[in-house]
């Protein structure tokens, strides 16, 4: 049996009820510098119980959490009680986002939640114009800032390229959330792009896709054209120290078999590197 058979039927056993029992990526002694982690995204069609409950299936440990689960409106006590709500599940919560930081002079509300929520970073879908105003938030409130490629359609920051450009000069804590499947779709190398955002490279989402040019051609990891093996090659070489985020954007009312199958394989192919 091929090795993606073997992973269809973790994916099922997972998905019948049987948790994956997978240590973390990166305890001490592991090979592998990087882990694995989920976008709340995936779940946004779901109450934040439910979703932290599916988030928890996948056997992660980090979570970026979408303002859906956790309201950019919270309270101090109302963010405490939600990200308790995660931690309980056994889920840290990495990152906020994405988080749209386009109005100049109303950036600062942003990184109060943040704080609020104990996010050490936010994936942003800055404009240029705002660059300057949240290096200053960066270095007022020490949070990073991840720069999420949105693909083509993107007018702003459609690749990391673009990124790396605009923030060459910029604290070291302004960087880039590497979507992958909108990279590819940009038709730049997305493991040469991994390896020229060395360490910009601050979070990652990682999605595949049947074609390298249609949006709408998401598959479940390992089913596509994403060179997945080479992509953690590269992330391994260069030490990545950050989470790879699986963001399944499809079958939003009910995405739990397509996450499932997804992660099965990014680990199987970690593993096989390792």
């Amino acid at each position: 049996m091929t090795r993606r058979g073997l992973l269809g039927i973790a994916g099922t056993l997972t998905g019948a009820g049987f948790a994956l029992a997978e240590p973390d990526e990166r305890a001490p002694g592991s090979s592998q510098p990087f882990g694995f982690g989920a976008c709340s995204y995936c779940v946004r069609e779901f109450q934040r119980g439910l979703a932290i409950t599916f988030l928890k299936q996948l056997g992660v440990r980090s979570v970026s959490v979408k303002d859906v689960h956790l309201s950019y409106t919270s309270t101090a006590a109302e963010a405490t009680k939600a990200r308790q709500e995660f931690e309980k599940a056994g889920l840290t919560i990495v990152s906020g986002g994405t988080v749209p930081m386009t109005e100049r002079g109303a950036l600062r509300k942003y990184f109060e939640y943040a704080k609020r929520c104990g996010m050490p970073m936010m994936v942003t879908a800055p404009s240029h114009e705002a660059l300057p105003e949240i290096e200053q938030l960066v270095k007022e409130y020490d949070i990073k800032i991840a720069i999420h490629t949105h693909g083509p359609e993107d007018n702003q920051f459609p690749n990391p390229q673009v990124v790396l450009e605009a923030v060459k000069n910029m604290d070291p804590r302004i960087g880039v959330c590497m979507d992958v499947g909108h990279t590819m779709r940009t038709g730049v190398d997305v493991v040469e792009t991994v390896g020229l955002c060395g360490t910009r490279l601050l979070d990652m989402h990682f999605k595949d896709l049947m074609t390298r040019t249609e949006k709408d051609s998401q598959c479940a990891v390992g089913r596509g054209v994403m060179p997945v093996a080479a992509i953690f090659k590269q992330l391994k070489k260069m030490g990545y120290r950050g989470s790879v985020n699986l963001e399944y954007e499809i079958h939003s009312d009910d995405p739990l078999p397509g996450m499932l199958e997804s992660m099965a394989y990014m680990r199987g192919v970690a593993a096989g590197l390792a």
